[in-house]
């Protein structure tokens, strides 16, 4: 997508997250960016880092002095983790004890501490804490915890067994998940770096701290008179304008539900749902309702959505009413929006990544 008329970018890396548990290929496809028209951005956030795995890695297996290679152990491979014992309470480091060297079957997951907030979907943005440790080893290879940074990514930007096992698991959960070679970094030859070897399976305990809400969700807001109006069902939302009236000169900002997460900074990186309407014509030009969320950072959109949500809590719906100077001066072909235009967007915040 071009940066220039787009109001959201395509997303290519969130963060800085370690080769740990990222695929190979970090993209996030944005089914809703496929006509590239518009821009919030990738949340680029420097707050929420993993560590470098090779800080803790063990070193994989060498040579013997004679110079031939030493053998791998056979493993009989798990079907369940009831051999892992796992102690500690959510958001604290876990102790985590594996009777190594020890494989599983099947990549899967056992909740430890459940929680009750959304479920994660195969499209989720997650922040998570989490501990790694090599099966084969009993050896921590990455975590999170000590260093107080968060790691946040989409689900779709994993590695295979990561994402398949965190799908469905509840916001304020700790998980244990066992994930096999194949579902891990056998594809790509294991992880050298970090001690991870062909067919060694990986374990996780993760503390899954926030992750993209489903819809908008709060307390309703009664708007103000002479607005657009929006109704329909919550997830595919219906905007009417009365394209006969004179539109505002001045941005206009107006909440229709109140959501109860965290409020957006200037920079932060948002997930949200959105559609896009013309006011001369009340036609829809853009929207991802009925698509995916899309991705990006809030600076690097339009200057009526810089300064229109910044404030505004994750969970929340907000209209807004743009005059073309802070949307689109010269018009937009691209989606056919006229030079001088007015827009009218809905915009559904559902999750927020804290910017530098």
């Amino acid at each position: 997508m071009e940066s220039s008329g787009n109001l959201v970018r395509v997303l290519t890396r969130l963060g800085r997250v370690s080769g740990t548990i990222l695929a190979l290929a970090v993209s996030l496809a944005l089914a809703a960016c496929s006509s590239s028209t518009t821009t919030p951005t990738t949340p680029t956030s420097s707050s929420t880092q993993m560590t470098d795995p090779s800080a803790s890695a063990s070193p994989a297996a060498s040579a013997t002095p004679s110079g031939s290679a030493t053998p791998k152990p056979t493993i009989v491979p798990s079907t369940n983790t009831d051999a892992i014992t796992v102690t500690g309470e959510f958001g604290k480091t876990p102790t985590v004890t594996v009777p190594s060297p020890w494989a599983i079957d099947t990549s899967q997951a056992r909740v430890l501490i459940p929680g009750t907030g959304p479920e994660l979907t195969a499209t989720s943005m997650v922040e998570i804490n989490y501990h790694g440790v090599n099966g084969r080893s009993g050896q921590v290879f990455d975590e999170s915890f000590s260093s107080g940074q968060t790691a946040t990514f989409p689900l779709t930007g994993v590695i295979t067994g990561f994402a398949t096992t965190l799908k469905g698991q509840k916001v304020g959960s700790r998980v244990l998940i066992a994930i096999t070679g194949p579902d891990g970094y056998d594809q790509a030859g294991g992880s050298p770096d970090a001690g991870i070897e062909v067919g060694d399976t990986l374990i996780f305990v993760v503390d899954i701290i926030s992750a993209t809400l489903p819809g908008p969700s709060g307390a309703s807001v009664t708007p103000a008179a002479g607005l657009p109006t929006v109704t329909g069902d919550l997830n595919k939302p219906v905007v009417t304008v009365d394209s006969k009236a004179t539109p505002p000169t001045t941005l206009v900002v107006q909440p229709l539900i109140t959501g109860t997460g965290r409020k957006l900074g200037a920079n932060d990186g948002i997930q949200v749902n959105y559609a896009e309407v013309a006011w001369s014509t009340g036609k829809v030009v853009k929207q991802t309702y009925g698509y995916q969320p899309v991705t990006g950072t809030l600076d690097a959109t339009v200057p009526g959505w810089k300064d229109g949500l910044v404030g505004q809590t994750v969970g929340s719906r907000v209209l807004l009413v743009v005059p073309a100077a802070q949307a689109y001066p010269g018009g937009n072909r691209k989606i056919g929006v006229k030079e001088g235009e007015t827009m009218v967007y809905v915009i559904d915040i559902l999750f927020s990544q804290a910017g530098a």
